[in-house]
């Protein structure tokens, strides 16, 4: 059989991506195809980190191919991560293509514990991904990778990113000694997530992941205005309390023009570790219904169980502790809606303008 590229690629575009809903766009440079015994291998890049684990784009690409007498061997999946438009004025950062602010109203929902698998996940599906702690008064990320040291310094004042689990990651609790409090003011702060950011040596970044401080202060605000952020990720629980303060950060990217990428419930029910009875004791679909109120995606729901939180406290998360668990599915699942959201936003064009520089008087 003689494979005919123009031909496949016709078929594949009327395929409806399951995971961004558009039908793929594709071309020779992106889609390869080869023969093998009456079958067809072939291998897609895509804009995202497609994890088809629930075998759906397979089936639609299959059945495309089926209409016109072809049938499908394996198919090869690689994600290709462009940079996606910032904030006005703002330009992504060297070496990083996306920016993802990972953020709750109120502390005590997860949102770390979220930041850590959700980049990890996206690292296991194929990305490069660093993970920035920007919680200066109560840094966590050094103990959930399992991290210990101090970043080497570099020349220029740059810092070299700290590796745990494939991810590139810094914190203010790599720099300031064990035990120690940041007893700073709001501008002390500002300015150590500022350096923390761009005077790291991030290398070639898919995705940075920053792990928030809860609320929407100082911090927050800097980042909003400051920082090159492609788009934010809320995290809540199931509980009107988290919910109220959750929309309050929401709100808060809206108002500086930041895409929500959508809502991840954490804590939905609680899971007994002895019997396995599953109880909602936060509430029930708080998250999704704030997602249907705000008219933003609803990205999954994360259960309450001892196993996420005794993996992540031990500096091996669930995702590379427990890759096969019920647990990390949902991670793997909720990074691919993330992925696969940012690619659809437009796309960077701040290379195609001339930055422009006053002269002097």
């Amino acid at each position: 059989m003689n494979v005919n590229i123009d031909r496949v690629l016709a078929l594949l575009s009327t395929v409806t991506d399951p995971h961004t809903f558009k039908k793929l766009s594709l071309s020779a440079t992106s889609c390869e195809v080869i023969e093998r015994d009456g079958q067809l291998e072939i291998s897609l890049k895509l804009p995202y980190t497609a994890y088809d684990i629930k075998g759906e784009l397979r089936q639609r690409i299959a059945q495309a191919l089926q209409s016109d007498g072809l049938t499908l061997g394996r198919l090869h999946l690689q994600p290709h991560i462009t940079s996606h438009a910032v904030q006005e004025g703002q330009r992504p950062l060297p070496n990083v293509r996306n920016i993802i602010a990972v953020a709750s109203g109120k502390g005590g929902v997860g949102k770390s514990t979220t930041s850590v698998n959700l980049a990890l996940a996206l690292h296991m599906q194929g990305a490069r991904v660093g993970l920035l702690d920007a919680d200066i008064y109560g840094p966590s990320v050094p103990i959930m990778l399992g991290l210990s040291g101090k970043p080497k310094a570099l020349e220029g004042n740059m810092m070299e990113p700290l590796v745990g689990h494939g991810l590139q990651a810094n914190s203010i609790g790599f720099i300031i000694e064990e035990n120690a409090p940041a007893i700073w003011r709001g501008p002390m702060v500002t300015q150590a997530l500022t350096q923390l950011l761009t005077q790291t040596l991030w290398n070639n970044l898919d995705y940075l992941i920053i792990d928030m401080p809860p609320g929407t202060g100082d911090i927050a605000l800097t980042l909003a205005q400051k920082v090159p952020v492609t788009a934010a990720v809320i995290v809540t629980t199931p509980q009107d309390l988290a919910l109220a303060d959750a929309k309050r950060g929401l709100a808060m990217f809206q108002k500086v023009n930041i895409p929500v990428l959508g809502i991840v419930e954490n804590m939905s029910v609680h899971i007994c570790s002895q019997c396995g009875h599953e109880e909602a004791i936060f509430g029930q679909h708080g998250g999704r219904d704030m997602a249907a109120e705000y008219n933003v995606p609803w990205l999954g729901a994360l259960p309450l169980a001892m196993s996420i939180r005794s993996q992540t406290d031990s500096g091996n998360p669930t995702v590379i502790a427990a890759p096969d668990s019920a647990e990390a599915r949902l991670y793997q699942e909720i990074a691919t809606r993330v992925s696969a959201n940012i690619s659809v936003l437009p796309p960077d064009t701040s290379g195609q303008r001339p930055k422009v520089v006053p002269r002097p008087l």
